[in-house]
């Protein structure tokens, strides 16, 4: 275990690395918002019971609902490798596409189980496209919860759709927006780019496997998200051009993202103000109603989805709380020099973790709130600790300017029912 202070040249700034022991969320559970975002994919897990328990948990499927995510599970036999577990798999999915036909591109996730038995799934995509070609589209990745942070499983499975990504069937993206976000996010960014000006705006993931963007050496791109490092670079090694750019949480937050899409296409800023004129006053209007409760509170921030960074910029500059300390798993300076830049020079920022570290930390700087993972909300609600799960910031849609009052009032909540439980 270690703690070392390291200088971060693009921010100006120090920045706190640690090395230690975490506190990790599974990354199979980004399939819970994925298998949302891309209307005729699959995810068939390889894993175990655990596996399959975890995601009808996190999931919270509906027992009338026809969900688009099962586990095909390693049995002893598969494990202590009495049986082929590749030919279990081969029928596994030959029963699942003749129940579903109408599934047309399906993922293998990887899983700890698969791993530790060295099942490759990799392979097993490729046979299994080759014998379902052309109705079926199967890819793989790892959801796996070893040594990862749990949005991770978005930037893998993304990853693996851009490197099959087909090339001269249709017209290349001018413009491609990566990162799963809901549709009603989704389709307000697309009204607001085209009204801007951009031409051929795409999105990966698509919500169907036909629509899936094509891209080439004039293509650039803009991250929804900032977690998507291996995406990125599979973008990149494409020709792919990255947009930097903040992240569009909140009404400046998504300006500044729309501006920053505008201006790699030498669209000026005069067009962008007059089309997003409107929505940004409705944003405004909606955090008016959550200034007054969550300015000069405290916030302090666990590593857990790579969110944090843009969060505390949005929570600091737009609404007025103080972020104490602000950790991320990764600190991908590529991705958030924008965000990054405008936190106060007093807000410590860590990377990684050494959880009891950490929790000594947080006890001592005593935050209005604190952001964490599940597996440490509880037990600091217990010590009297206002908390927020950060997975439910990524299971909300956040994005864009008609969510920002729906960004805040996730913050104001847990402080407003602290006070009234306090009465």
């Amino acid at each position: 275990m270690s703690t070392t202070l390291i200088s971060s040249p693009p921010a100006g700034r120090d920045i706190l690395r640690e090395r230690g022991q975490r506190e990790v969320f599974c990354g199979l559970t980004g399939i819970v918002w994925l298998h949302r975002s891309i209307q005729d994919a699959f995810f068939l897990i390889v894993g175990s019971r655990t596996c399959a328990h975890l995601m009808q948990s996190a999931a919270g499927v509906m027992i009338f609902a026809e969900p688009r995510f099962a586990t095909a599970i390693l049995e002893d036999k598969d494990l202590a490798g009495l049986a082929d577990p590749n030919d279990e798999l081969d029928k596994t999915v030959d029963r699942l596409l003749a129940r579903r036909p109408d599934i047309k591109l399906l993922f293998l996730v990887g899983s700890c189980p698969s791993e530790v038995i060295k099942l490759d799934l990799s392979k097993a995509a490729t046979r299994l496209s080759a014998r379902h070609n052309p109705n079926v589209r199967v890819l793989s990745y790892s959801g796996s919860g070893i040594e990862t942070t749990f949005t991770q499983g978005e930037d893998a499975c993304l990853a693996s759709m851009v490197e099959g990504l087909a090339t001269g069937t249709k017209p290349a993206a001018s413009l491609l927006v990566v990162g799963a976000l809901a549709d009603v996010v989704r389709d307000q960014f697309e009204r607001l780019l085209t009204k801007i000006g951009i031409p051929d705006v795409q999105f990966l993931p698509p919500k169907n496997a036909s629509e899936m963007p094509n891209i080439d050496g004039d293509t650039q791109y803009i991250l929804a998200q900032p977690f998507l490092r291996d995406t990125s670079l599979a973008l990149e090694k494409r020709g792919a051009q990255h947009i930097a750019a903040s992240y569009p949480l909140g009404v400046d937050g998504t300006t500044a993202w729309l501006r920053a899409a505008a201006q790699a296409f030498d669209i000026h800023d005069s067009q962008v103000n007059s089309v997003t004129e409107l929505p940004a006053a409705r944003g405004r209007k909606a955090l008016e109603r959550y200034r007054d409760k969550l300015k000069d509170k405290t916030v302090f921030f666990f590593p857990d989805s790579q969110l944090e960074i843009p969060l505390a910029r949005f929570l600091t500059k737009e609404v007025g709380m103080t972020a104490l300390e602000v950790g991320t798993p990764y600190l991908h300076k590529d991705y958030l020099a924008d965000d990054l830049t405008q936190l106060s020079a007093e807000v410590v920022i860590s990377e990684g973790q050494d959880v009891e570290k950490q929790l000594d930390r947080c006890r001592e700087a005593k935050p209005d709130i604190t952001v964490c993972g599940l597996g440490l909300a509880n037990p600091l609600e217990d010590e009297g600790f206002t908390t927020k799960w950060s997975i439910e910031l990524i299971f909300t849609p956040i994005q864009g300017y008609d969510q920002a009052g729906d960004l805040a009032e996730l913050f104001a909540r847990p402080l407003h029912r602290k006070t009234r439980l306090a009465v």
